[in-house]
């Protein structure tokens, strides 16, 4: 079996790292560089920077942020917020991303998917879906989880993924933030190559959505941020429930 992956995420916004609950209610919560540094210590196996502002104010990603950040790791760095183009992945790239996430940009030109899949391959294609609820279907929102996306998630994820993302970034609105576990049901309706993102809590929250939520990496930031455990405490927690994982 695969190893399972658990990744940062570093929510930015004017160059500082902030969290919120539900995509709202923002409060910072540190110096990106200085907690990418601090997450490469532990063991995290990927860091996500979105540059949560980019999209609604039409411009790339912090080139300077992303450089800051990139000189910390040794591990792989994915790049999403404002890049709606061809030319500003390129840029995320050259300011040291390793991949690329899409989220609005991929719903209103899907074409973009497989364009940047065959210039630097389907693994460095994120396609970021932030869903939340709406009866029994998972609904897209994009534009910071503003919008309806008048796209189910579930359908969604499986036509970017054929047409050549590598994996799916899938965050609960309904959990973000809230601390109260990963959204399960949404994450194991899609399955395949899906990073779990919003509501992690507690270890025992990766260890179900590892296993009932079937995802293969998981992603969370305020558990982290906020020191409530580090990331080689949680791999040794889940090694213990028999999840495979790289201490």
């Amino acid at each position: 079996m695969l190893s399972k992956r658990i990744i940062a995420c570093l929510d930015v916004r004017d160059g500082q790292v902030v969290k919120g609950v539900n995509f709202e209610g923002l409060r910072t919560a540190g110096d990106p560089a200085e907690l990418a540094r601090r997450y490469n210590a532990e063991g995290v196996d990927e860091l996500v920077i979105l540059d949560i502002t980019a999209t609604i104010e039409r411009r790339r990603a912090l080139a300077d942020t992303i450089r800051a950040v990139a000189r910390e790791l040794f591990i792989p760095l994915a790049v999403g917020g404002g890049i709606r183009t061809e030319e500003d992945a390129a840029a995320a790239v050259e300011a040291g991303a390793d991949k690329v996430s899409l989220n609005t940009a991929a719903l209103s030109n899907p074409a973009l998917i497989t364009t940047l899949a065959e210039r630097y391959g389907s693994q460095a294609v994120l396609v970021a879906i932030d869903a939340k609820w709406e009866g029994d279907r998972a609904a897209v929102y994009v534009r910071s989880g503003k919008t309806p996306g008048d796209r189910d998630a579930v359908s969604w994820a499986r036509e970017a993924e054929d047409r050549g993302a590598g994996e799916i970034l899938l965050t609960s609105i309904d959990r973000d933030g809230t601390k109260v576990g990963f959204d399960c049901r949404l994450t194991a309706a899609v399955s395949t190559a899906v990073i779990a993102s919003g509501g992690a809590g507690t270890l025992d929250h990766f260890t179900e959505v590892f296993t009932a939520g079937r995802a293969d990496a998981a992603l969370a930031a305020s558990i982290f941020h906020y020191a409530e455990t580090n990331v080689h405490a949680l791999k040794e927690h889940l090694r213990r429930q028999g999840i495979p994982v790289r201490l």
